[in-house]
C-alpha cells in the first residue's frame, strides 16, 4: 500500500472513531440536560412566561432575584398588566398570571381551571401616602390620627368615616383649617387611585370605601346603588387614571402629583429598604382597608412549581420582603427586615381593620359606576 493509500485509510477511521465519540458525547449530553430539568438543578433551566401586575416588576427584574431562581432552575419572562385586565388576555401560551389580588385570581382560576387552586406567596396593605405638611393639615381637621413628635410623624391612620363625610360633603382643601398656609392644597379633596375598572389597587379603594359608607359588604344591586353616588365622587376630581400604581407614585416622590396618593405599603418600604430618601413622606394607614393578596394562578405545571417555590424558598422570601411585601405565613421575616423603618411603617397594623373584598359581580358594578 501506497504513502497516500495507508494516510487516506488512517483519516478514515480517525473520521469513524471521532464520529462515535461526538454522537455518544451528545447523546450524555442531551441526557444530562434532561436530567437537570428533571430536577432543576444545574445549569439547564425551565423557561416560564407569566404576566404580572406591575408592582412586581421590580421584583422579577431584581439580578438577585433572578439569580435565586436560576439556582433553582427557572428562567422567568414576565410582561406587565392591569390586574383586572388579565382576564381579558389570551394566556393560552403562558405559565402562570400574577395579579394584585384574589379576585381577579379567582376569575383566571375558574375560566382556565387550574387544577388545586392559586397560591398567595405574598401581600401588601394599601396606604395613603402624603408630604408632612398635607398629613398634618388631615390631622387637624380630624380626617387623620398621627404618630410621632410634632414635626417628625412619618406615618399614622387616615380615619375613613370622617374623610369620605368630607368627600361626600364636596369639601375643599380651603375650608380645612391650616391649608391657606400651603398653596398647593387647593381644589376638592380627594386621594390619588388608579383606574378601578382594570387596577387592582383602585378597586380595592372602593371595596374600603364602599364597606364603610354600606356599614358592610355590598352583596347586592341595593346596595351598590346606595354607594354609588359616593364612590363617583371619590373618582370623578381626579379625571385620567393610571392602570398602575407605580407612575403615580414616583410622580409624588418627585414631588409632582396630587397631595393624596393611594399606593401599596410594599413601594414605601421597598424604598426604606433600598436606603433612598423619602423625604417628608407620611405613610397613612387607612383605619379600614383591604390587604392586596398577591396572588399567582398557575396555568401549566411549571407555573405551579414557580409559585410554590415563591411562597416556601427562603431565599426568595428573604428578596420578597427586601422589594417591601409581606410573605404569607411569616410576619417576622418583615418584622425583622424592617425594625430600623419603624417611624414609617405600621408593623402589625394596629388599629387597621381588614374589610372584606365583594364579590367580582359587585366590585365591577361598582367600579362601573364610580366611573359612568
Amino acid at each position: 500500500m501506497g504513502f497516500w493509500e495507508h494516510a487516506s485509510l488512517v483519516k478514515r477511521i480517525v473520521g469513524i472513531v471521532l464520529a462515535v465519540l461526538l454522537i455518544g458525547g451528545v447523546a450524555a449530553a442531551v441526557v444530562a440536560g434532561w436530567e437537570s430539568r428533571g430536577t432543576g438543578e444545574g445549569t439547564a433551566t425551565k423557561t416560564v412566561r407569566g404576566v404580572i401586575g406591575s408592582e412586581k416588576g421590580e421584583f422579577f427584574a431584581d439580578p438577585d432575584v433572578v439569580k435565586a431562581l436560576a439556582d433553582k432552575g427557572f428562567t422567568v419572562k414576565t410582561e406587565t398588566s392591569g390586574s383586572w385586565a388579565m382576564e381579558e388576555l389570551p394566556l393560552t401560551d403562558y405559565d402562570f398570571a400574577f395579579p394584585a389580588s384574589q379576585a381577579p385570581a379567582k376569575e383566571l382560576d375558574a375560566k382556565y381551571k387550574v387544577q388545586g387552586g392559586p397560591l398567595r406567596p405574598f401581600y401588601s396593605p394599601l396606604v395613603v401616602v402624603a408630604h408632612r405638611p398635607v398629613a398634618q393639615v388631615l390631622a387637624r381637621n380630624g380626617l387623620a390620627a398621627l404618630e410621632g413628635k410634632p414635626g417628625e410623624e412619618a406615618h399614622g391612620t387616615l380615619r375613613m368615616g370622617p374623610f369620605l363625610d368630607a368627600v361626600r360633603a364636596d369639601r375643599t382643601w380651603q375650608q380645612l383649617k391650616g391649608a391657606s398656609a400651603h398653596a398647593e392644597l387647593n381644589g376638592t379633596v380627594f386621594i390619588s387611585s388608579t383606574d378601578p375598572e382594570t387596577s387592582n389597587s383602585g378597586a380595592l379603594y372602593l371595596a374600603a370605601a364602599s364597606f364603610v359608607a354600606n356599614g358592610g359588604l355590598v352583596t347586592d344591586a341595593r346596595a351598590v346603588d346606595r354607594t354609588a353616588p359616593l364612590l363617583k365622587k371619590l373618582i370623578a376630581p381626579q379625571g385620567a387614571q393610571q392602570t398602575s400604581s407605580d407612575a403615580p407614585f414616583r410622580d409624588f416622590i418627585s414631588g409632582a402629583g396630587n397631595p393624596l396618593v393611594l399606593v401599596y405599603e410594599s413601594q414605601v418600604a421597598s424604598l426604606l429598604l433600598q436606603k433612598q430618601d423619602v423625604g417628608d413622606l407620611v405613610v397613612l394607614y387607612p383605619d379600614t382597608t383591604v390587604n392586596s393578596d398577591h396572588t399567582l394562578v398557575p396555568l401549566t405545571a411549571d407555573g405551579r412549581a414557580l409559585g410554590e417555590l415563591l411562597t416556601t424558598d427562603k431565599r426568595l422570601r428573604e428578596l420578597v420582603v427586601r422589594h417591601g411585601f409581606r410573605p404569607q405565613g411569616a410576619a417576622a421575616e418583615f418584622t425583622a427586615a424592617t425594625a430600623p423603618h419603624t417611624a414609617y411603617l405600621n408593623q402589625t397594623l394596629t388599629g387597621v381593620h381588614q374589610a372584606p373584598v365583594p364579590t367580582t359581580q359587585w366590585l365591577q358594578a361598582m367600579a362601573r359606576r364610580s366611573r359612568s
